[in-house]
């Protein structure tokens, strides 16, 4: 049986599929309702589900009884899609950290696997090797690849 937190990632991500927008405005406190969960459910599935590094970016509206905007990032807009990612990716990236952005490229259609597994593969702390600043040197060459796989 699915987790909580994986029945409302897919409700989400239909509900953005079906908005010819690809947003989609939402009320936390509505949703927990809608599935009989705590807010904070909802904060950790929108935190940890929908992130940049995923092809998404939430906006929290306040006021008026507030809302939360998940927007789909435009992947025709290259420029701003390399620019969040390697906003994700800093100076410093851990393997973990470049696994997860590699994810959500395969997850968002940007890479295939083929191309995810050989970005994990040249991310791995045994690639690397030995070196003091590996995480730097992780972070540099997931930029490039990033780059080159966005255009």
């Amino acid at each position: 049986m699915a987790r909580l937190s994986d029945v409302i990632e897919e409700f989400l991500k239909q509900m953005i599929e079906s908005n010819d927008d690809e947003e989609l405005q939402i009320q936390r406190n509505e949703l927990a309702n809608y599935f009989s969960c705590a807010p904070s459910q909802i904060n950790y599935v929108l935190t940890t589900r929908f992130t940049i590094d995923k092809g998404y970016y939430i906006e929290s509206k306040r006021g008026g009884g507030g809302c939360i905007v998940i927007k789909k990032i435009e992947f025709g807009h290259h420029k701003s899609l390399l620019e969040a990612i390697n906003e994700k990716i800093g100076n410093n990236l851990t393997y973990d950290g470049g696994v997860q952005i590699i994810n959500g490229l395969l997850e968002a259609n940007i890479i295939t696997a083929r191309e995810a597994i050989l970005m994990k593969i040249a991310i791995n702390d045994r690639t690397l090797g030995a070196l003091d600043n590996k995480n730097k040197l992780r972070a540099d060459i997931l930029k490039a690849m990033s780059a080159a796989v966005v255009y």
